[in-house]
């Protein structure tokens, strides 16, 4: 028996993610940021001076995806990427006066997106806590 898309959890999880980043777009175009770039800029914001490969890992990107899209936002004015004095393999992300500025800025999106949703904040929880599981069995993280 087939299923139809509409039947699947595979095209439910799809079609929300689509979904979810349309309802962002509206929040952070007035800030000139894409998803992505709200993304690196809350980890920065939460921790600043990670590496890049802590940030890729905690994202689940590659390096060399995350790679251009922090040179647009160090071209931004946004944040800094400077080589590790102890480890000049690894290069350190820093928010720059105007970074953090901008995260001062996007501190409201999170309550604006839950507004958006309809849900309470424990079903919010409940939900990431479920999907964070789902996540991790299909593709464990990767160690920065």
């Amino acid at each position: 028996m087939t299923l139809a898309p509409a039947d699947m959890l595979c095209f439910a999880l799809y079609s929300t993610a689509h979904a979810m980043q349309s309802a962002y777009a509206p929040l952070l175009e007035p800030l000139g940021l894409t998803y992505p770039q709200y993304l690196v800029l809350s980890a920065l914001a939460g921790e600043d001076g990670q590496t890049v490969g802590r940030i890729a890992a905690a994202l689940r990107l590659e390096s060399n995806t995350l790679t251009p899209l922090l040179k647009r936002m160090e071209a931004a004015g946004w944040l800094a990427r400077r080589r590790d004095s102890a480890d000049e393999r690894q290069v350190r992300l820093t928010l720059t006066p105007e970074g953090h500025t901008l995260a001062r800025q996007a501190a409201s999106i999170p309550a604006a997106f839950a507004a958006k949703t309809g849900l309470s904040l424990s079903d919010i929880h409940d939900l990431r806590d479920i999907l964070v599981d789902l996540r991790d069995r299909l593709k464990p993280p990767v160690r920065d």
